[in-house]
């Protein structure tokens, strides 16, 4: 979740380092700081907050110096506070390093530090880095780095930074992002592109357990063992401003109204009007590798997870291939029945989920063979996965994930008709229906987005209710489940979602007057079901807000307000009915005076179990 920049060159490193951090913010944070190497030696300043509090500080009392490191946290080991804050140092102050990770056997390494005269200042896993590192230095930190990392566990990305050596900056990371940037007599390192895209757009992508020596001209990659690494250049092509608001109030709206471009970017080149072949180049397999395959697990966390509870019912219907969804954070724990004859979807918007990771990882294990679905080229997930399928999102900056939830559902929908096609269970008559309509969600998708005044409207008026309930039937239910988790996200109303069947095995005892409750009813076989489970809750003292496809105006003989989203397949309902509730929870949130783009106690990549 912590966010790391690093600088080396020839401008001032404190308000360069500030701004690159600002475009980390996105990944949750609670304190920042600084650590900048002159002639005086490091030269440290952090503090508990937002960035704007070290930006004021800075600004206070200026830094001079043109190599640093900067940092964002989000707390793990000790509470949110100024000592707790990285950058962490040595007694002397001449070694700093900021992480992001945890550093798992740091209880045993602090015991044995102490033990040889090591004092530690503050709570955290991270301190005892820069003490184990200054334990090692013998006039290389290169070398002391190496050495400190054969004691460490767990994940870290790390920047480094030594006063006695004050031309260059050591980086490394495990299970952790990392980037490096390369510029023109200046090198950058950060957990991700846009920290440092205003700057350059040369990047390379670190593997696990690769150092980094950067120097104004030069950036040298190595083994742990000190062997030379040689990397390609990953040249980034998306424009900066990408990750601007472009106008919008919040990066939020501005993402949901960019959800047609990223269904329409994702579908591109994959599926075409003109064809009846799905191109995948990053998944090689064939139909002779799905003979072999006998289940299908999703795994995920979150908003992913949902998309994933979408994919079960795709998967299955169309493939006709068994599927388990489970959450990431649960699913190494229960000992899953892996092995060669299965396959694993994960998801991750970020790449770099810690628990999403590690289930990758688990099911590789044991033999299982593994497709990756996100939205970060070159990150954990997809090097370490063996088939992938990248969403074609773009940068998403707010917390609440929106266009990464709708391009994630049509990167399923795409792997479910290539799986269909490849075991012969679809014809191609059957295809190119579903092809014709998945092509035709972006316009649908801006047919939606004219239409939220209406979604404006009942947001205004039901905002201030503490409690709010969402209903669903098949894949509704799974639509149902994301919208009740965004609007607790970002406008911190109760909200639940229910299978509307259930309704009389308990939740409706929970429906009181004026309580507000979301009933979804796009499926056209369970609409009649669905209707009568309104009903249900109208005769409670509910205030019901339906969601249905054009044409079903029927609808308002027992709602209380109706929202409709061009007709399209049942099944792919979803990509059209989620954008609705998206924007209830936005609107909800901004009524309510939230923090939309930053919700409090989150973050936008858990890095971190």
């Amino acid at each position: 979740m912590c966010g790391i920049v690093g600088y080396i060159g020839k401008r001032q490193a404190a308000p360069l380092l500030v701004e690159c951090l600002s475009k980390l913010e996105y990944r949750g944070y609670d304190s920042a700081g600084v650590a900048i190497i002159n002639e005086k030696g490091i030269n440290i300043e952090k503090c508990k907050g937002r960035l704007k509090n070290l930006e004021d500080k800075l600004n206070q009392n200026p830094i001079e110096g043109t190599i640093g490191i900067g940092h964002t946290r989000w707390a793990t080991h000790g509470e949110p506070s100024d000592v707790n804050s990285h950058p962490h140092y040595n007694k002397d102050m001449t070694i700093g390093v900021v992480h992001n990770g945890i550093i798992e056997n740091y209880l045993e390494l602090r015991e044995w530090l102490q033990t040889l005269g090591y004092e530690f200042k503050s709570e955290t896993d991270t301190e005892v880095v820069p003490h184990l590192i200054d334990y090692f230095y013998e006039g290389d930190i290169v070398k002391a780095v190496m050495k400190a990392l054969d004691k460490i566990e767990g994940s870290y990305a790390l920047g480094v930074v030594c006063s006695f050596e004050p031309d260059k900056m050591v980086a490394v990371r495990k299970d952790s992002p990392l980037i490096v940037g390369l510029g023109e007599g200046e090198n950058f390192i950060a957990s991700d592109i846009p920290a440092i895209l205003a700057y350059t757009r040369d990047v390379y992508l670190l593997n696990d357990k690769e150092i980094v020596v950067l120097t104004r001209d030069k950036v040298e990659i190595m083994t742990k063992e000190g062997l030379p690494i040689q990397k390609e250049i990953f040249h980034v092509t998306w424009d900066a401003e990408a990750a601007e608001k472009g106008g919008y109030e919040h990066f939020m709206i501005k993402e949901i109204h960019e959800q047609p471009k990223a269904i329409r970017d994702t579908l591109t080149r994959r599926i075409a009007h003109n064809s009846d072949e799905i191109v995948l180049d990053d998944i090689k397999l064939t139909a002779e590798d799905l003979k072999n395959i006998d289940k299908i697990y999703i795994v995920a966390c979150g908003t992913a997870y949902h998309a994933g509870l979408v994919g079960k019912y795709v998967i299955e219907k169309l493939a006709r291939i068994p599927v388990e969804v489970d959450i990431a954070s649960e699913f190494r724990y229960r000992d899953p029945i892996l092995n060669e004859r299965t396959l694993m979807m994960v998801i991750s918007q970020s790449g770099e989920t810690a628990d999403t990771l590690a289930a990758l990882r688990e099911a590789k294990n044991r033999g299982a063979r593994v497709i990756a679905i996100t939205n970060v080229v070159g990150s954990s997930v997809a090097r370490e996965a063996d088939d992938i399928l990248y969403t074609w999102a773009g940068p998403e900056i707010a917390v609440a994930s929106t266009k990464a939830y709708v391009t994630q559902l049509i990167a399923i929908y795409i792997v479910a008709l290539y799986l269909a096609r490849l075991n012969g269970r679809m014809s191609v008559e059957e295809y190119r229906v579903i092809r014709d309509e998945l092509l035709n969600l972006p316009e649908k998708a801006e047919e939606v987005l004219k239409r939220k005044e209406e979604i404006q409207k009942f947001a205004a008026k039901n905002y201030n209710h503490k409690d709010i309930f969402y209903l669903g039937r098949g894949l509704d239910f799974a639509v149902a489940l994301e919208g009740a988790l965004k609007i607790k996200e970002i406008s911190y109303i109760h909200a639940e979602a229910y299978a509307a069947g259930e309704l009389k095995h308990g939740p409706i005892a929970l429906i009181d007057k004026g309580v507000p409750v979301i009933a979804l009813a796009t499926q056209e076989d369970l609409y009649d079901k669905m209707v009568s489970n309104i009903k249900e809750v109208v005769t409670r003292g509910a205030k019901v807000l339906g969601i249905a496809f054009d044409g079903h105006e029927d609808i308002l003989k027992v709602v209380d307000q109706a929202v409709y989203v061009p007709k399209t397949l049942p099944l792919l309902a979803p990509v059209l009915s989620v954008i609705p509730l998206q924007l209830l929870s936005y609107y909800a949130a901004v009524e309510r005076g939230c923090d939309v783009d930053k919700p409090r106690n989150l973050a936008k990549s858990v890095t971190v179990e």
